[in-house]
């Protein structure tokens, strides 16, 4: 309601109505509307001076108002502006106030409870004679005792009350009582009888009310009052005083909390009465103290019952037996009210605390939902490293946690450093939760195997915002699915686009076998332990290798690569890894931001350089021992670095737990140094016979750099006529259309004009071709076909590293395009510019459609997992149709390399399945050990990933979870796929070991070799050995699997492998091939025999025959599939020649070395991983003519058109 103004010409109104204005401001309760402002401006008043702040007086003195004529008093109260309510707002309402008043209340209660203990500390129940009604009492006790004489009810009823103690508790009961009543008349809403039959308002007047009357009548002031009951308003004061105390702070505490605080308070009020009341009812009997009586309660609330101590009268007992009814009610009901608080804070996760955000650091993990595969890969990598052993892990999901989840996160090992947390990114409460202002990173990881990958995305998106939004500090770690939706996310720290990186690894597989498993161990924590406990040689070497990855020191920090400042780079490169067994692969300098791959020679190395290397472990991890320096504190004469006529030395790298110690010998080279002799059987008489010393400082002279640059300026020039009419009209420059925001720009081999969209189907002639198959187009090089679901803009990704200007036009392959959808013209827009790229609308489980998109004349075949699969009932169950699709094609087509995506890594165990074959069980075998190792690389034996046939993306989160530590491991990656290309910086190529290579002999020459001739830095080999795996029947004998080994089938396969021995005669015999080694053979037959569960029994004749029977059906079985595809293929119209169904490479196996040793020898048709330097990082300047006219003609693309890179 609106207060009446008043007016008045006095001063003293006017002070008073200001003083109203300001009380009326500062306490919220009304608006006052000053329209001073609208009078006219020659109307001239003066404002008076702020009067000093109102008292608790003009609370009760009302409303006052103004009288100055110039103003208009409006005011807008909120609540009623009477007395009731003023008192009501500061008792009540306000949580400030109200706090105090609670407080001040409770501080009573409990003022009155000490006070009952010190009067029973005081009081003698023998002494009542100076009670006025004692003789009462003393006849009531005569009456009673005739029919009970044990119970004395005169001490029951009074007590020896001292009088200071009377005072202090009537003042007391005096100050409740007021405060009582005030509030009942403040509560009251109209009823009355409901005010006074409240529990807390009867308990008051029981311990209030008697203490008054004694005022006035003094006979009753020893009366006994159950002073004792305050205990149970005392815990209802508390109750609203946290209530209240939250309030004013503006937090919540959490319902687990405030249950327990219920709980523990309910238990101590039923103790303090039980122990009060036991013991002034004994006092008629047994006179048992205080402590007596509060240990009987313990006693008798724990279910113990000693006995020792018991209540002697009936009185006693009874109350007794009501606490114990009164308890089995009311504690029950608490309990299970906790119980299914925590149950529930079980489901949620509870709270992250400050205090411990504040002393530890944590990460925090936000993700749509949580598997047991997503969570081990992170935990396991995370705390992979040393430096975050003491971090926690806070995860947030909004799905309630799963049961497998759970069980993980209760190990012992994991249930002290991670937290789930059952919430949203997207509300701040939740991540104020998991206290994501104080984080030290924020991982936000995308849902892979939803359905709709693009929603995914958007969720994502809208994850990194809320997080963005609430921590602007926290570094961001953003994982996004889709490459379109990356530049909404560019504001985070790292971000990796699943479809960039997926396509661009599956595209280098085609032409840099295996890459993926490359980066996949690079990119994955190892110590190099896997597999030593394997007889196979390669294991172990595989293995061992396997442990390298990629680290970061300052030059002039390191002793890896301190001795070499003011050095070129290639010669910093080939001396650590010839000293030290470490590769240097790349640098960046002080005032540059990019991370350059092998720079080149002219790359002079500088103090302040970063060096990024691969090793076994980092440097500060490793233990030099110097043998030099022992010489010189002995005073023996040191040999210079290529002074001794010494053996070289072998430069194994040593995995051990967490310190690598390399005993630096002096790594003396042969007494010819570089003039080393060709071996004379090679019968390559022709070729330099020595490898040139890498030089300090690079020689124009004698480096070429530009070596690739010349073989491509040989390809547009001198070319011959068949292959002019294929390559002769390639340009290169700088794709004009992009198919998303964000995607690098690489110099690629483009058309001089775009291909019309309708020469882009393969299967289906236009007006300007009329080609309906691909072997009418008559392609020189063999095809790679990739096989996807629908044309998404990662394929975009997939392209580009195959059409890339250090590609050499002669070895570009034909790109087709199997979708199961037809793309859209946006991306046909986006690839009408590269040569040699079709599409075909198909299937891979369609015969027909494979054969006509040339499957037979493929090189490799990639088939990408589709999004339509990845959400299956069963989660393991979405590669199911991919697996069987590509064991069809493995049987119809054995020689075409065919590389999988799968969704689970765990599901690589059935490519290529053979049910039968016991050299495959034994390799399961020997994951399930290294798994019970605790080792993160279980799978890395599977042959199907060593040979680089199978890849998941799931395996590169850990490129992600490596960031944390390794901030440039992102970069890196994207510069070795291909994915981005910085000036200067090299890139990842392969070359293959001939006959004429092998004088070369070791990893180390040819490391010597590459550096000293082309500027090259080799990373690792990719190795193919011959291998007999045995295929014999796999029997069932006492419930357990033997395996029965067939030495017949291995001479099977020797006799057909002589041919190809013939031609490797001169490979080194230390990882020759089964076939040629027997023993070697034997050993790995041993091996499968051991792994097994039982020994088998020699070969019986039976045996033997049915081996035979078994290879007549294969060879059958064979056959018959040979003749259905050569059916189909005349059906359609297809020429049979160049089907050959017995091509095939079942028995080799393949896996890569990282970085291996100086001293590995090299191997016929080893596959050599190298960084090629930049050609174009130093290109004279005359050579820019050609290219630039080249790059003149891409004008036709018309306006949006990039800048063109002159050369």
């Amino acid at each position: 309601m609106s207060p009446p103004c008043q007016s008045s010409s006095s001063s003293h109104g006017d002070r008073a109505s200001t003083e109203t204005l300001q009380r009326n401001n500062s306490s919220n309760s009304g608006v006052i509307l000053d329209i001073s402002a609208l009078k006219m401006a020659d109307v001239d008043s003066e404002v008076p001076p702020l009067p000093p702040r109102y008292r608790f007086r003009d609370l009760l003195l009302g409303d006052q108002t103004f009288q100055n004529d110039d103003r208009v008093q409006v005011e807008f109260y909120v609540n009623e502006n009477t007395f009731k309510e003023r008192l009501k707002l500061f008792f009540i309402k306000n949580q400030r106030s109200s706090l105090r008043i609670r407080l001040f209340n409770f501080s009573l209660k409990i003022l009155t409870c000490a006070l009952y203990i010190l009067r029973v500390s005081l009081d003698d129940p023998k002494d009542i004679n100076g009670n006025p009604c004692s003789a009462l009492c003393r006849n009531n006790s005569w009456t009673n005792a005739s029919e009970s004489p044990e119970i004395k009810w005169e001490l029951i009823f009074w007590v020896n009350r001292r009088v200071s103690v009377w005072a202090i508790q009537v003042t007391v009961a005096f100050i409740s009582f007021l405060e009582t009543m005030l509030i009942t008349y403040l509560s009251y809403k109209g009823n009355i009888w409901e005010q006074i039959f409240q529990i807390s308002f009867i308990l008051e007047m029981i311990n209030t009310v008697p203490f008054i009357i004694t005022i006035f009548w003094t006979p009753l002031r020893n009366i006994f009052v159950p002073v004792f009951l305050n205990c149970w308003l005392a815990k209802g004061a508390l109750e609203n005083m946290i209530n209240d105390f939250h309030r004013a702070i503006q937090r919540t505490h959490s319902a687990m909390f405030n249950q327990v605080f219920i709980l523990i308070c309910t238990l101590l009020c039923l103790v303090f009465t039980g122990a009060c009341g036991i013991q002034h009812l004994e006092r008629a009997g047994k006179n048992l103290s205080l402590f007596d009586s509060f240990y009987f309660c313990i006693v008798t609330f724990s279910t113990v019952g000693y006995g020792d101590v018991t209540p002697q009268i009936w009185p006693s007992q009874l109350l007794v037996v009501i606490l114990i009814c009164v308890a089995l009610v009311v504690l029950p009901l608490q309990f299970e009210e906790l119980a299914y608080l925590w149950m529930e804070s079980q489901k949620l996760g509870g709270n992250y605390s400050r205090h411990r955000a504040q002393t530890e650091k944590h990460v925090v993990l936000c993700v749509s939902s949580l598997k047991i595969d997503l969570l081990m890969d992170f935990l396991n990598e995370f705390y992979a490293h040393p430096r975050l052993q003491d971090y926690y892990v806070v995860i947030l999901c909004p799905t309630e946690v799963d049961i497998q989840v759970r069980r993980i996160l209760q190990i012992p090992l994991w249930s002290q450093r991670v937290i789930y947390l059952q919430g949203s990114a997207l509300k701040d409460q939740d991540l104020m939760r998991a206290k994501m202002d104080d984080a030290e990173a924020c991982f936000i990881l995308s849902s892979r195997n939803e359905v709709d990958r693009t929603a995914a995305d958007h969720q994502t998106i809208l994850r990194a915002w809320a997080a963005k939004d609430f921590a602007p500090n926290c570094p961001l770690y953003v994982q996004i699915l889709k490459p379109e939706n990356k530049f909404h996310v560019k504001f985070a720290d790292h971000v990796v686009c699943e479809e960039e990186f997926k396509y661009a690894m599956l595209a280098l597989n085609c032409v840099c076998p295996a890459t993926s498993t490359l980066v996949t161990l690079l990119v994955h924590t190892s110590r190099g332990q896997e597999g030593q406990l394997s007889p196979e040689q390669w294991q172990k070497m595989y293995g061992r290798c396997s442990g390298n990855e990629v680290y970061h020191i300052r030059l002039c920090d390191s002793k890896f690569f301190g001795e070499y400042d003011g050095k070129s780079f290639t010669y910093a490169s080939f001396h650590a890894h010839k000293k030290y067994g470490v590769c240097l692969i790349g640098v960046k300098r002080e005032e540059n931001k990019s991370i350059l791959l092998n720079p080149g020679p002219r790359h002079i190395m500088a103090a302040t350089d970063t060096c990024y290397y691969i090793n076994i472990t980092k440097e500060e991890n490793s233990a030099f021992i110097f043998k030099q320096e022992e010489k010189h504190s002995r005073g023996l004469p040191v040999t210079g670095l290529y002074d001794a006529s010494s053996r070289l030395p072998v430069h194994s790298i040593i995995a051990s737990m967490g310190t690598v110690a390399i005993d630096l010998q002096n790594p003396d080279p042969p007494e010819e140094g570089s003039k080393l002799t060709l071996p004379t059987e090679n019968g390559a008489g022709s070729r330099r016979p020595s490898i040139a010393p890498v030089l300090e400082i690079a020689d124009s002279s004698a480096i070429l750099p530009c070596d690739l640059l010349s073989d491509q300026s040989e390809d547009e020039t001198n070319q011959s006529d068949e292959e002019g009419s294929v390559g002769s009209d390639f340009v290169k420059g700088y794709p004009p259309n992009s198919p998303y925001i964000g995607s690098s720009p690489t110099l690629c081999h483009l058309l001089p004009q775009k291909a019309p969209f309708c020469c882009l189907r393969l299967d289906k002639g236009c007006t300007h071709n009329s080609f309906e198959d691909a072997k009418a187009y008559g392609f020189k090089n063999k095809l790679i076909i990739v096989s996807a679901e629908t044309a998404g803009n990662g394929l975009y990704n997939f392209i580009v590293p195959l059409r890339a200007y250090y590609r050499p036009r002669k070895e570009l392959n034909p790109i087709v395009l199997l979708l199961d959808y037809p793309p859209d013209n946006h991306f046909l827009e986006a690839i009408c510019c590269f040569p040699m790229v079709y599409f075909m609308a198909g299937t891979i489980d369609n015969l027909d459609n494979l054969l006509q998109c040339g499957i037979i004349y493929a090189d490799n075949l990639v088939v990408v997992d589709k999004e339509s699969t990845m959400s299956a009932e069963e989660d393991y169950m979405a590669d199911a149709k991919t697996i069987v699709n590509v064991q069809t094609m493995f049987r119809l087509f054995p020689s075409l390399s065919i590389i999988t995506e799968l969704t689970h890594p765990s599901n690589m165990r059935f490519m290529q399945f053979r049910a039968k074959d016991c050299y495959s069980l034994a390799l399961s075998k020997l994951e399930k050990i290294e798994r019970d190792k605790g080792s993160n690389l279980a799978f890395m034996f599977r042959l199907p990933f060593a040979a680089g046939r199978v890849f998941s993306i799931s395996m590169l989160d850990t490129l992600l979870y490596q960031s944390f530590v390794k901030d440039y491991m992102i970069a890196i990656a994207r510069l070795l796929l291909g994915l981005d290309t910085t000036p200067g910086s090299g890139y990842l190529c392969v070359m293959k070991i001939t006959e004429e290579d092998l004088w070369i002999r070791t990893y180390g020459r040819l490391f010597q070799k590459l550096c000293s001739s082309s500027a090259e830095i080799p990373i690792g080999i990719y190795r193919t050995e011959s291998h007999m795996f045995s295929s014999s029947e796999c029997k069932e004998s006492y419930a357990q699997s033997q395996v029965s080994i067939n030495v017949e089938q291995g001479e099977e396969h020797r006799e057909r492998g002589e041919s190809w021995k013939e031609k490797t005669a001169h490979r080194n015999s230390t990882t020759s091939d089964q076939s040629e080694h027997p023993l070697l053979r034997k050993k790995s037959m041993q091996w499968a025999r051991r792994l097994s569960r039982k020994s088998t029994k020699p070969s019986s004749r039976a045996e033997r025959i049915s081996q035979q029977r078994l290879n007549l059906y294969r060879r059958s079985e064979r056959q018959e599939l040979s003749e259905l595809v050569k059916n189909r293929m005349k059906h359609l119209g297809l020429p049979t020649v160049g089907y050959d169904e017995m091509n095939d490479h079942q028995n080799t196996l393949s896996y890569v070395l990282i970085n291996p040793p100086p001293d590995t020898m090299l191997e016929l048709n080893d596959i050599v991983y190298i960084i090629r330097s930049d050609p174009l990082a130093h290109v004279p300047e005359d050579s820019q003519v050609g290219q630039a006219r080249g790059a003149r003609n891409q004008q036709d693309f018309g306006t949006e058109t990039r800048d063109e890179t002159h050369l």
